[in-house]
């Protein structure tokens, strides 16, 4: 029998563990919003010797289930996107390891919802009614103050919103609704919108580009429920330079609701140290000074600073309304399944 040598197997073996590696990769699940500059990430990764991948999972509810459905064998080590709608689901579902990143001391108190830091806040920013400004002035009509203004006869079937069920935004407004008429009489509110000839849509994009006359110009709508950035967004956006925005945001006292989202490590991460140098980084001014004209939201690190845009075209509201996470969480799927039976099943 022919005896082969085992020698030159373990030297090729030895020599190949013992050869340059590449570097490691860090996977950050995100909601599909989720955008960064190239060079930013990039120095990113050229300072930690790594490379990032960034795992889109549909909106933030999605991305959220899908985080849980895998919790026992993760699909990323870092976890952006939840917003204060649903971080108490994810707080309950124990997907997170906590890590009080040193840059949370540059952050204002209102943004730190988990005493546990769980989930960080990374950026915040107000979902508004805006208007179209051609509109209102051509009809020489005043643009709406209060929600209660909505259902007045002078605005009948001048407003598109995004069914809760399907949309974040929709859902910050149906909250908003609920804040601001509590949850015994934001349902006769809603029926009264209904009756004033109040349009519904199942996604942001839709009701942005379709129905909205502010965005596309050919919708039938005039106020459509989105974002208080979206101003800036018109102009930045603006295939002809535009010294103002053509939309502008309605900021009356609990009439938009503020949406703070969160990053977090997830549990059973094999790059730990990795990961809580990713959360550093989201916090960081570098990062957080990317992202207003990346995802339109708000830098919560209070030494970042806004573009020119920002400064001269959003907005935020001065008394946005707020919910506790926590019941936020106990009654969403009543709240949504309520308003569904008294807007939608009974049209």
């Amino acid at each position: 029998m022919k005896r082969f040598s085992i020698l030159p197997i373990l030297v090729v073996l030895l020599l190949s563990a013992c050869g340059p590696k590449g570097p490691v990769t860090l996977t950050v699940m995100t909601h599909d919003s989720f955008a960064a500059s190239e060079g930013v990430i990039a120095a990113f990764e050229k300072a930690n010797n790594i490379k990032v991948a960034f795992l889109k999972s549909g909106d933030a509810g999605a991305a959220l289930n899908k985080a849980i459905l895998t919790a026992d064998a993760p699909l990323a080590d870092v976890f952006y996107g939840v917003d204060n709608t649903f971080l108490s689901r994810a707080l309950i579902a124990g997907i997170y390891t906590p890590y009080a990143s040193p840059l949370l001391a540059k952050i204002p108190d209102e943004f730190k919802l988990d005493p546990q830091s769980r989930a960080l806040p990374v950026d915040y920013g107000d979902v508004c009614i805006n208007f179209d400004k051609a509109y209102f002035s051509s009809k020489s009509l005043p643009v709406p103050v209060t929600l209660e203004d909505l259902a007045k006869p002078a605005y009948k079937g001048l407003l598109v919103v995004e069914n809760p069920a399907t949309s974040s935004p929709g859902l910050a407004f149906l909250l908003a609704t609920i804040k601001h008429f509590g949850p015994d009489a934001y349902l006769d509110y809603w029926k009264s919108l209904r009756s004033n000839g109040l349009v519904v849509v199942d996604s942001w994009e839709t009701a942005y580009y379709t129905n909205f006359s502010g965005s596309s110009g050919h919708g039938a709508q005039p106020m459509v429920v989105s974002y208080a950035s979206s101003p800036a967004a018109e102009v930045v956006f603006a295939t002809t330079k535009l010294t103002d925005s053509p939309i502008g945001s309605i900021l009356g006292p609990g009439t938009c609701f503020r949406q703070i989202e969160f990053v977090g490590i997830l549990k059973g991460t094999r790059h730990l140290a990795l990961a809580q140098k990713f959360v550093d980084f989201m916090l960081s001014q570098q990062f957080q000074q990317d992202m207003p004209l990346q995802m339109y939201v708000y830098p919560v690190n209070s030494q970042a600073s806004l573009p020119q845009e920002f400064i001269r075209y959003a907005q935020t509201a001065s008394q946005p309304a707020t919910l506790d996470p926590a019941l936020i969480a106990a009654n969403r799927d009543k709240w949504i399944t309520d308003w569904t039976a008294a807007v939608l099943q009974n049209h």
